[in-house]
């Protein structure tokens, strides 16, 4: 074990930490990131709609048109993001704007074909929401290559009198026009099917999540990723348009669980390993480095925030790394059995993206109001709460040993 974790510690970690500052994958984050505020903005809309479902209510307001003039256009504000960030990281700060609307127009290129055969010519087709990000990502991509590659071109010499945002304006028609150029000639003319070639090139991934073996262990490398201090942010260029698509689909009657609410509802039980147990066992510890620990951390754990608990006890401490992992285990293992084998507890169908709001409430919404997804949550922090006691002890031990040693001295 020692060996495995120094290995982790000194060659595996910084080679993650280092994908993590990839400039591909910053742009990617933080391009998804800042669509977080219509992705929490989707979530209340959709939560608003829950007094009229619960309740049986035919006069309560139909929230589900603001929720797809938010979430539903996500993917059209991911074509605009990839390419501007792009520039932005490449220090071609004057092209972000034309960068960021080149991608527009090739993501509306590439998905046109799709809206005709499906007769849907407008803002309600799924390209433009959750079901279009991979191909919102890729074409965002392309167009910030395209001008990248285009970044220090000028038809104009520097000592040219004509002003600077003129200069701009020529200067940038060459890669806008390859775009739109390269856009038509694949899409129109040659025929190539680009949106439905890249989603069957990323369906094997999105069956594969929806698999036992694909929920856990995604969830688990995660869970991995974050007991060493890696931001699990990295899997995020990958994960968020699954998972979005995957609630998307729910709300049409699917039954997927790799999917941002089923987390929140039973897997995030003070936040992702279901750290809350521990917080509550630090916070009865003999041990005063635990006790102090534990008041510092039990406010932020209630509301799923558990980075000072993790940070602050199990980062590369092995002993509290090993049943955060298991836990991630028992708890996907659990909530799958009592959801998706037995129909015990609901699978949430509409999106549910407030994170902070503490367990069972948040199962409580989540699932429209279902006491079973309510037990069921209970089950899985008992469960969890099990699984970090002997751990726990042995780390309460060797902390009241080290504080007895510096009494002595």
């Amino acid at each position: 074990m020692k060996k495995l974790l120094d290995w982790m510690e000194t060659s595996f970690s910084p080679k993650m930490n280092k994908i993590n500052h990839n400039i591909w994958v910053v742009t990617l984050k933080d391009s998804i990131n800042q669509t977080m505020p219509l992705i929490f903005l989707g979530s209340i809309f959709s939560m608003l709609t829950l007094p009229g479902s619960i309740f049986n209510l035919a006069w309560w307001p139909n929230f589900w048109v603001p929720q797809g003039w938010t979430m539903g256009v996500i993917s059209l504000m991911m074509a605009f993001l990839v390419p501007f960030n792009l520039m932005e990281k490449s220090k071609l700060r004057k092209s972000r704007i034309i960068a960021g609307l080149s991608g527009l127009i090739l993501f509306g290129i590439t998905i046109t074909p799709q809206l005709i055969a499906d007769e849907a010519i407008g803002f309600s087709h799924s390209a433009f929401g959750a079901g279009g990000m991979f191909i919102a990502i890729i074409t965002g991509i392309i167009a910030g290559i395209i001008i990248r590659m285009f970044g220090k071109f000028s038809f104009f010499k520097e000592d040219s009198v004509l002003p600077d945002f003129i200069k701009a304006w020529f200067d940038q028609m060459l890669p806008v026009g390859s775009i739109v150029i390269l856009g038509w000639v694949v899409v129109d003319i040659i025929g190539f099917d680009v949106y439905n070639t890249i989603l069957n090139i990323f369906m094997p991934l999105q069956y594969f999540t929806e698999t036992f073996w694909g929920f856990v262990l995604i969830y688990l490398i995660t869970i991995i990723l974050y007991s060493m201090g890696i931001s699990a942010w990295v899997l995020t260029p990958i994960t968020t348009p699954i998972k979005l698509a995957a609630i998307t689909a729910n709300m049409s009657g699917a039954v997927n669980v790799f999917t941002n609410s089923f987390e929140y509802a039973y897997l995030a039980i003070g936040g992702a390993g279901c750290t809350l147990a521990l917080a509550i066992l630090c916070c009865t510890s003999k041990s005063t480095k635990l006790k102090a620990l534990g008041k510092a951390v039990i406010v932020p754990s209630v509301f799923n925030i558990n980075e000072p608990l993790v940070f602050g006890a199990i980062a590369w401490n092995p002993i509290l790394m090993i049943p955060m992992w298991l836990n991630s285990i028992v708890a996907c293992s659990l909530a799958w059995l009592f959801t998706k084998v037995i129909a015990f507890a609901p699978i949430p169908d509409f999106l549910f993206q407030l994170w902070y709001c503490p367990s069972p409430i948040a199962t409580w919404l989540a699932t429209s109001g279902a006491m079973t997804g309510v037990i069921l949550v209970v089950v899985i922090f008992i469960a969890t709460g099990f699984v970090w006691y002997p751990f726990f002890k042995v780390y309460e031990r060797q902390c009241l040993a080290e504080e007895q040693e510096m009494i002595k001295e």
